[in-house]
């Protein structure tokens, strides 16, 4: 079966064109070994997982356990990524459980092959970050019966529907100091050309409840984007004598070399997708757990949306027609109508942020937003104008007797910028994003006219109902400015 699904492949030691492919070591292990039976899991664990929260990211966090237990927190993480992204590399770095070396692995004798069939290795550029740099090698002991990439591989591959391309590492040092070496040859690739996925999984076998609790604190110390901090907070948490505890992380070293690298820029957001634990699945026990987190990287100053937002009448009508038209065919269950039709114009196109409001005469009964999109405009408000109608958990789903009476609000907004006085802020012209490690939240511009607020007061509600991080808590925060092109059907 093995042999028909690899595409001629005929032993461990080589191929029929001489390159020595990477056999999988953990199909029907740690996931099905058999393509049907792949691709009815991954259908199945995709179905439950979480939805996307914003534009493409930078990079992921994803755990490598078995299917049954990690499953869903990974396909929340790949979820995150557009299906039709085009990537010239992704950037595959998982930590060796069984090799140790001063130095990390990268694999570069062939392509890696699973049961869903072959995944290209960029080889060449595999060579040459092993040439160019002395920690970098290939290691035969450090990936041939390692998991924690290999297990990615079909998430990527049922996911994607794009050909891609893969740079497999294996981190193998455990050396602080050389794998900020490792990191720095990596910096310049961290971009929204490439993707970069972290393969970690993060306590184990402490019980349930200490689970949660050593794994948030994790998180918000990656959250942080320092090295530093995330390196203090493992050794502080393995040192409490945690009942159980082996490790917090057991990839610390992949995720140390990405926030090695995501330090070093200054636009990184770091967002929370899922968190579950062994505990939660069907199989697990509560008594001795392994956490897992699915937590994606972003950048808030992507070239792609660096643009002036300006839209013709004819485009904002447009928008409005295909708010209402998807809303329409999810709320009645009918096929939506096609409003777009080629060629499309400049300001449909745009990449840009965008917030979709809903109302029930004037009142609000929705509104969602994504501030990063690798998405059309067109294509992003049809996506989220269904979420903010229908998945907007602080109201009422929009019910078919109600459309009669339903208004639509788009606010397109222009690219974040990180201010250092609050007296940059105009109440009523800017939106405010306030981040405080992985906490976050913002309120439009309209929100400041609406209540007349002045800008202490605009920053004291946003703090304490949006981010939750109490009244002043602004005044430890990050602060963030946008501006928005606000229109509804009333007004076109």
């Amino acid at each position: 079966m093995l042999n028909r699904i690899f595409h001629g492949k005929r032993d461990s030691s080589g191929s029929d064109d001489g390159r020595n492919d990477r056999q999988p070591c953990v199909a029907g292990q740690f996931y099905p070994g058999t393509e049907e039976q792949l691709r009815a899991n991954l259908k199945s664990l995709f179905a439950g997982a979480a939805g996307r929260k914003r534009g493409n990211p930078l990079a992921i966090v994803a755990p490598h356990a078995g299917y049954v237990f990690s499953g869903q927190v990974a396909a929340s993480a790949y979820n995150q990524i557009d299906r039709d992204a085009e990537f010239e590399r992704i950037f595959m770095i998982g930590s060796s459980h069984r090799d140790y070396f001063e130095g990390a692995s990268v694999y570069n004798q062939g392509d890696y092959l699973t049961p869903l069939g072959r995944v290209e290795v960029d080889t060449r550029f595999a060579n040459e970050l092993i040439n160019g740099n002395e920690f970098f090698t290939y290691r035969p002991e450090a990936d041939l019966k390692e998991h924690s990439l290999e297990v990615q591989l079909p998430f990527l591959q049922y996911h994607l529907r794009k050909h891609f391309r893969i740079v497999p590492i294996i981190i193998a040092t455990q050396n602080p100091e050389l794998i900020e070496k490792i990191a720095a040859a990596l910096t310049t690739y961290l971009n929204p050309k490439n993707l970069f996925v972290i393969s970690s999984d993060f306590s184990h076998y402490p019980n349930y409840e200490n689970a949660i609790a050593v794994d948030e604190k994790t998180a918000l110390s990656i959250g942080s984007n320092s090295p530093e901090k995330f390196l203090k907070t493992i050794r502080e948490t393995e040192r409490q004598n945690v009942p159980g505890l082996a490790t917090a992380i057991c990839g610390w070293t992949s995720v140390l070399t990405l926030l090695n690298i995501s330090s070093k820029k200054d636009d990184i957001e770091i967002v929370p997708i899922n968190y579950k634990n062994s505990g939660d699945a069907y199989y697990g026990e509560k008594d001795r757990v392994v956490g897992y987190w699915a937590i994606a990287f972003y950048s808030n100053n992507q070239d792609s949306i660096h643009q002036e937002v300006v839209l013709t009448d004819e485009e904002k009508q447009q928008l409005i027609s295909i708010a209402r038209n998807s809303i329409m065919a999810k709320i009645c269950k009918t096929d939506s109508e096609k409003i777009v039709h080629e060629p499309v114009s400049k300001g449909l196109k745009l990449n840009a942020g965008l917030f979709v409001s809903v109302y029930v005469e004037d009142d609000l009964r929705g509104c969602i937003g994504r501030f990063n999109t690798a998405d059309p405009l067109w294509k992003t408000v049809e996506e989220l104008a269904v979420s903010a109608a229908t998945e907007d958990s602080r109201f009422r789903a929009i019910r078919p007797d109600e459309l009669d009476s339903l208004s639509v609000e788009l606010s397109v907004l222009t690219p974040m910028r990180k201010i250092s006085s609050i007296d940059e802020i105009e109440p009523g012209r800017h939106g405010i994003y306030l981040k405080k490690g992985m906490i976050s939240g913002t309120f439009l511009p309209q929100v400041a006219l609406k209540y007349n607020w002045t800008t202490e007061e605009l920053l004291g509600h946003c703090a304490r109902e949006k981010a939750r991080i109490g009244w002043d808590g602004w005044k430890s925060a990050e602060i963030f400015v946008y501006e928005a092109l606000i229109f509804g059907d009333k007004e076109v």
